[in-house]
C-alpha cells in the first residue's frame, strides 16, 4: 500500500485511537505512527500492546513534524487540546478529530485554528462498549461509515484524507455539521440515553426484583446493558455538547412513546401491529445496508 502520511500522530489511545493505530498499521499507509495519551501509567500498557511506533507523553511534542494529527479524545477536551497542539504543528499538516458531535467541536476548536494547518473535523461511526487501549482492534472500521466535514479545506486535502480512512476499511461520507448532529442524535445518542435510563430503572428496583431482572435478563435487556456499559465520560460530553439535537429527538421519541401508551391502554392492537411492521422494515434496510 502507498504511504499516504509520513507521520500520523494519534492523541488518545482508547478504543477509537487504538483501533486507528492498528488499522493504520494493517493498511501500511503511514511511515510512522506516534501515540500520545495522558492516562496514568499508560505508557507500559501501550508498549505491551505494540499499538504505535513511538509513544510521547506530551501532546505538543507528539505532533512535532506530523502530517496528520488525530484527536481521539472526549469532545469536551478538544478545545484545550487543540489550543495546546496547533501552534506546534507544521505548516500544511492536517488536524482531525473523532468526536460524535460536530457543532460543539467546531465551536471549541475554531478559536485556536491557525492558517498554517488544515482543520478537517471527522467522525468514525464505529465502536463497542469496551474502552481503553486493549479494546482496540484493526477491523473496527471495516465497512463502517466515517463522516468528513470538508469545511473550506482544499478538495485535494479532503480527498487525500478520504483515501486514508478508506484504506482503514471505512466508507467515507461528507456531511454538514448541523445535519450530522441531528442524524447522530437519533441513530446513536438517543439509543444510548434510553439504554442508560432502562438500566438505571432496573438498578432502582427493590432488591429481589432487581436480582431477578438481572438473573433472567432476556436478549433485549442484555443489549441495553451492553450499550449502557460504554465510556461514561465520553457520553457525558456527547449529551452536554449535542444537547439541542438530542432534546429535539427526545421530544419526538416522547410523543411516539405516548402513542404506544395509549394504544396499549385501549387495546388497539392494529396500531401496535402497524408500528411494529414498519419498524421491522427499517431493521431489514439496516441489514441490507451492511450496518447491522
Amino acid at each position: 500500500m502507498t504511504i499516504l502520511y509520513n507521520k500520523v500522530t494519534i492523541i488518545g489511545l482508547g478504543l477509537i485511537g487504538a483501533s486507528i493505530a492498528l488499522a493504520t498499521r494493517r493498511a501500511g499507509v503511514a511511515g510512522h505512527i506516534t501515540g500520545c495519551d495522558s492516562g496514568d501509567n499508560i505508557a507500559d500498557e501501550i508498549a505491551s500492546l505494540d499499538l504505535v511506533d513511538s509513544f510521547v507523553a506530551d501532546a505538543g511534542d507528539a505532533v512535532n513534524d506530523a502530517d496528520l494529527v488525530i484527536m481521539a479524545v472526549p469532545v469536551g477536551a478538544l478545545g484545550a487540546l487543540s489550543a495546546a497542539i496547533i501552534p506546534k504543528m507544521k505548516p500544511g499538516a492536517v488536524l482531525t478529530d473523532t468526536g460524535s458531535t460536530k457543532r460543539s467541536v467546531m465551536r471549541d476548536v475554531a478559536p485556536n485554528i491557525a492558517p498554517h494547518i488544515h482543520w478537517l473535523p471527522s467522525h468514525p461511526i464505529a465502536g463497542t462498549e469496551r474502552s481503553g487501549p486493549s479494546a482496540g482492534h484493526a477491523t473496527l472500521f471495516d465497512e463502517r461509515y466515517w463522516i468528513i466535514l470538508p469545511l473550506d479545506v482544499p478538495t485535494d486535502v479532503v480527498d487525500h484524507f478520504a483515501s486514508y480512512i478508506e484504506a482503514l476499511g471505512s466508507i467515507s461520507e461528507r456531511m454538514e455539521p448541523d445535519y450530522h448532529d441531528k442524524v447522530l442524535a437519533l441513530t446513536s445518542h438517543l439509543p444510548h440515553l434510553i439504554a442508560y435510563t432502562i438500566v438505571g430503572t432496573a438498578v432502582d428496583l427493590e432488591g429481589q426484583l432487581k436480582n431477578d431482572v438481572i438473573r433472567f435478563s432476556a436478549s433485549g435487556f442484555r443489549d441495553f446493558t451492553r450499550i449502557a456499559a460504554s465510556d461514561p465520560v465520553m457520553w457525558r460530553d456527547v449529551f452536554l455538547n449535542n444537547d439541542e439535537a438530542v432534546l429535539e429527538m427526545l421530544q419526538r421519541f416522547s410523543e411516539d412513546l405516548s402513542f404506544l401508551q395509549r394504544a396499549i391502554r385501549w387495546q388497539e392492537g392494529d396500531k401496535l401491529e402497524e408500528l411494529f411492521t414498519r419498524t421491522r422494515e427499517i431493521r431489514r434496510s439496516i441489514i441490507d445496508a451492511g450496518q447491522s
